[in-house]
């Protein structure tokens, strides 16, 4: 690994003893959130890094589910509200599981004339003893056949079959149920569907299946110096973020239903405060502003909304100062639920708050159960801040996790060549320690949609 660069190491450093003071108490790296919507950035407490993942978790979890009867071809990617329970036999009748010959009884056998037995033809006649019939893979069995021979393992000679080696009883046969029984639960409710999961509905006869439907997302990236086009002039930048969140949160299971960029003028802040509190999303998903600047307005804004703030900073770089929020309280009488994830505006800190807030959150809103959390070994020295968790982007290899360099706030360079980003804890780690792993989505499969 390439050490962090030391200027900006140094200004971590800086920043963090200047506006954490451990003795002080302003900085909860155990989890403690809280701090009102309005109040100053700077003196909240943060939320430790898994805390708040815990906290997304449950504030998607704590939703009453949407559910929707859809045909097949609409349920990938969604998760199965119901259980899936078989509506027949598997197979629902005996069938052969080899091309062959089907045979009754002691060899040699004398052949039956004719095209055989194929799959999806009616009822074959059944079989006498000492006779045989060609048969294709999947159709059915005669009735009094006691074995399939594979072509390859029998010859004919003139009316005769003889088989090369033993015949058992049942042999190439897939009898009615070996799968399942009518009435067997096949999934639970709770399970991905994905492309094999649509092949089982299909095969046990379902047409359509109950889910829960992907939660929708809407965008908002704040800020009045980003350019949509051309090379970045005059303090102005290109918006990287446009372009990334919405692909990233398809990938992460939801629905995005519109991106849109807003001002920091005025007209730019009610357009906000009217985005969070009457947008049709499940979840409006911000960029910017959550920090304490002039132009900062995402906290101000969730406080004139009435907004609950469920997590107000989170003690992880980059990206402390994201947030999350909720608006309303889903009773029956009261609009529905809606979350606010606050990212920061800098790319890899946003890419911090989708992986700290976001795909929890949405995970938990879609049904879907919490990703597994496993460990690599990190190939070399990792520098940690003095008191909370960083994120930093890495390539898997068979037996570590390698660390990549350009992994500033600003950077989108090393997440860009990454499989994952490992879990480094304050004060750094050790070359073979076991780090944790949060797989990309692009890396881990992501979601079918």
């Amino acid at each position: 690994m390439t050490p962090t660069n030391s200027a900006e190491q140094a200004l971590d450093e800086a920043l963090a003893l200047v506006s954490r003071a451990p003795e002080g108490g302003v900085t909860d790296s155990s989890g403690g959130a809280g701090g009102g919507a309005g109040g100053d950035a700077g003196a909240h407490r943060a939320a430790g890094w898994q805390r708040a993942r815990d906290t997304a978790a449950r504030a998607g979890s704590g939703v009453r589910p949407r559910t929707r009867r859809v045909p097949l071809a609409a349920a990938l990617g969604e998760v199965l509200a119901s259980p899936l329970d078989a509506l027949t036999d598997l197979p629902s009748f005996d069938t052969s599981a080899m091309d062959g010959w089907a045979v009754a009884g002691p060899g040699p056998w004398s052949v039956r004339a004719g095209a055989g037995v194929l799959a999806g033809s009616e009822r074959p006649e059944p079989l006498t003893d000492g006779e045989a019939v060609r048969i294709a893979t999947g159709a059915r069995i005669p009735a009094d056949a006691t074995a399939v021979i594979r072509s390859e393992h029998c010859r004919e000679a003139g009316t005769q079959l003889f088989a090369d080696r033993p015949v058992l009883t049942g042999q190439d046969i897939r009898p009615r149920g070996q799968e399942c029984r009518s009435g067997d639960l096949l999934l639970p409710a709770g399970s991905l569907v994905t492309p094999a999961v649509l092949g089982l509905a299909a095969a046990a006869g379902y047409d359509e299946v109950t889910t829960r439907p992907r939660p929708r997302v809407e965008i908002l990236v704040l800020g009045d110096e980003l350019l949509t086009e051309g090379l970045p002039h005059e303090g102005l930048v290109r918006d990287a973020l446009s372009p990334m969140l919405g692909p990233w949160i398809d990938r992460l299971g939801a629905e995005v239903i519109g991106t849109r960029r807003l001002g920091d003028d005025p007209a730019g802040v009610e357009a906000l405060l009217e985005a969070v509190t009457t947008s049709t999303a499940d979840v409006v998903v911000t960029t910017g502003g959550t920090a304490a600047g002039p132009v900062d307005h995402v906290r101000p804004v969730l406080h004139k909304a009435g907004a609950e703030l469920l997590v107000d900073g989170v003690a992880v770089r980059p990206g402390h100062p994201m947030l999350l929020a909720r608006i309303g309280s889903g009773a029956p009488d009261e609009n529905a639920v809606r979350h606010v994830v606050g990212l920061p505006g800098n790319p890899l800190a946003a890419v911090s708050g989708l992986l700290t807030l976001a795909d929890p959150l949405l995970r938990a809103l879609a049904g879907r159960r919490r990703r597994p959390r496993y460990t690599a070994p990190v190939q070399s020295d990792v520098p940690g801040h003095p008191y909370d968790t960083r994120l930093v982007p890495v390539l898997l290899s068979d037996e570590h996790a390698v660390p990549l360099r350009y992994h500033g706030p600003a950077m989108l360079r090393g997440v860009a060549a990454a499989d994952a980003l490992a879990v480094v804890p304050p004060g750094g780690a050790r070359s073979g320690q076991e780090l944790e792993i949060l797989d990309l989505p692009w890396a881990s499969g992501g979601c079918f949609t």
